[in-house]
């Protein structure tokens, strides 16, 4: 840890719940190895507690922060400006400073697309299935439009929200499945895409497709769970038994918080420094 003094600056995230995060790791393990006299530490803050939070971080001279869950899409009210890439997510996960204020933008997009774009793959002849309607779903919808990926599913627990979510998008096309009909489409699916917290860590028995409903991608299809903790979930288990490629979200971690840690330090991070930093502190778990 770095020697805190009266001259150290603060960045940090905010979330509900926290306990989770492995960000202060990687970017505590950045900032010491650049040396700068930072330190970034995480805020456990309760969605009725956002405002209130929002002025307090500001009052403290905070430099920036990171937001998760639930805060992704509640914190736009609260903030000056809003980049466009968030405007066209419609949430924000990092937050830095500006003459006129807080001001959002969204690297997990830029976080989720960094381990597909190092690969060569016909992204706009495939279709996506994203499970998930939150601010990492509306992330992972942008990236694959981006992608130029034809045809996306977006399937949830809620129907309501479900609902919600897709029509928030009125510009693009996509397809809701009701969650009892979210594998009805793994046939056409070249990409499978889980947002949603089910397998993550306690719960690590959980999985939002099973073995049999794998069984009906294409050979070639890729399976990305955005969770990191348990590493491999039983959700890229059983595609990795399958013979599918997988890919977790630590990767996603890695890229989204080195793009944010530009943002407040101005400078290039470290991100070999910030992805041992992450496999260690997932190793002594």
């Amino acid at each position: 840890m770095p020697k805190i003094s009266g001259q150290t600056q603060l960045l940090g995230v905010i979330g509900d719940p926290i306990e989770h995060t492995l960000s202060p790791e990687m970017h505590n393990a950045a900032l010491e190895y650049l040396g700068l006299n930072y330190i970034y530490v995480p805020f456990w803050v309760k969605p009725q507690q956002l405002a209130g939070a929002i002025a307090g971080l500001d009052a403290l001279n905070v430099v920036g922060f990171n937001v998760t869950i639930p805060h992704k899409e509640a914190i736009l009210p609260y903030l000056a400006d809003v980049s466009d890439l968030a405007q066209q997510v419609g949430a924000v996960n990092t937050v830095y400073r500006s003459e006129k204020g807080w001001v959002g933008t969204n690297t997990d997009v830029h976080g989720f697309l960094a381990p597909l774009q190092q690969q060569t793959y016909p992204w706009s002849e495939i279709a996506v299935l994203v499970l998930g309607y939150g601010g990492a779903a509306r992330a992972v919808v942008t990236a694959c439009y981006n992608l130029g990926c034809r045809q996306i599913y977006i399937s949830g627990r809620q129907g309501e929200r479900l609902e919600a979510f897709v029509t928030s998008w009125p510009w693009r096309t996509l397809y809701p499945l009701a969650w009892s009909e979210r594998a009805t489409c793994l046939e056409k699916v070249s990409l499978v895409v889980n947002t949603t917290p089910i397998g993550m860590s306690p719960h690590r028995d959980a999985t939002p497709l099973t073995g049999e409903d794998l069984a009906r991608l294409p050979d070639t299809a890729i399976v990305y769970d955005l969770i990191y903790k348990p590493r491999p979930t039983l959700l890229l288990q059983l595609a990795m038994a399958r013979g599918l490629q997988t890919l977790d979200g630590l990767a996603m971690l890695l890229h989204q918080g080195a793009a944010a840690l530009e943002y407040w330090i101005g400078q290039p991070a470290p991100t070999a420094i910030m992805a041992t930093a992450l496999e260690t502190a997932l190793g002594t778990e």
